[in-house]
């Protein structure tokens, strides 16, 4: 089961998740983005930078064990996860842009997910750890990340219609893995759960929420439109839990700093799905006052 689960149903999970964003994405996409990168920019940096520092504070907080702090960071070094576009697009959101924005992000997280986590590995584990990623690893990460996303805007651009009826689908695919996923990761580490259970619980929810209010605010600050916060809340808030798991089982080789990840996969539609009616409640009072964005 654990060999399985690692070599094989991991990065399938992963594979059949980014094949499905690139059946949403075009090159369209990308080329708005960088006509108009304003917004983009402010949610790759908050990605890149203010999580971090956030999931340190809570780590630090917290006083949670070395292995899950790890854990954290990896979680907050992951890029937004597929079902942000969806969420965006229930809270009235700018989809396109989550959909750029993770692409982006998911090639970015190439080179950030080596360096925070090494950094953290130093920091928690101590010992002079180093995961780095070596060249075989490489190659396994962008075999499951980047080749999916362009083989499915490859489809796309040839066959768009097929590729709008798989959306569902391969949506519906996607939450079936990641539910085994998460629950592999709770099997294999679930004494390791249960004594950290509590605080699992409460850091991730804290981060969520955190992740949510920056995504959204620090780009109202910045003259972002609430249609394009709204989207950067949703990438912000919804982390690729199934990547961080992924990483830490078949690259660092420790289930237990896929906790973290696990946890956050199941809990993080609380809050996102509360947040996600309350934009909407507050879109249609807007209307009805004819208050401009």
């Amino acid at each position: 089961m654990s060999d399985a689960y690692t070599n094989a149903l991991l990065p399938t999970a992963l594979v059949v998740i980014m094949f499905g964003l690139g059946l949403t994405l075009t090159v369209a996409d990308l080329v708005r983005v960088v006509r108009a990168p304003k917004a983009a920019l402010v949610a790759l940096l908050c990605q890149l930078l203010v999580l971090p520092a956030v999931a340190y504070a809570l780590v630090i907080a917290f006083g949670l064990a070395p292995v899950l702090a790890v854990g954290m960071m990896l979680l907050a070094a992951s890029p937004g996860g597929p079902s942000a576009s969806l969420f965006s697009h229930l809270a009235g959101g700018d989809v396109a842009l989550n959909v750029a924005v993770t692409a982006i992000n998911s090639l970015v997280a190439m080179a950030t997910f080596p360096i925070i986590t090494e950094l953290s590995m130093n920091r928690f584990l101590g010992g002079g750890q180093t995961i780095g990623l070596p060249t075989e690893k490489l190659v396994q990460v962008m075999g499951t990340v980047v080749v999916p996303v362009l083989l499915g805007m490859w489809v796309r651009r040839r066959a768009a219609a097929w590729a709008d009826r798989m959306r569902g689908p391969v949506k519906a695919g996607s939450v079936v893995v990641l539910a085994v996923v998460i629950g592999g990761a709770v099997w294999q580490q679930y004494q390791v759960l249960v004594d950290y259970a509590g605080r699992l619980t409460v850091i991730t929810l804290l981060f969520c929420l955190c992740s949510i209010t920056v995504g959204y605010f620090a780009p109202r600050l910045l003259r972002v439109s609430r249609a394009q916060a709204i989207a950067s809340a949703m990438e912000i808030g919804i982390h690729n839990a199934v990547l961080a798991i992924t990483v830490a089982i078949t690259v660092l080789r420790n289930p237990a700093i896929a906790l973290p990840g696990a946890v956050y996969g199941i809990l993080m539609y609380i809050p996102v799905a509360l947040v996600a009616y309350l934009f909407t409640r507050t879109a249609e009072s807007t209307q009805l006052q004819g208050v401009p964005d």
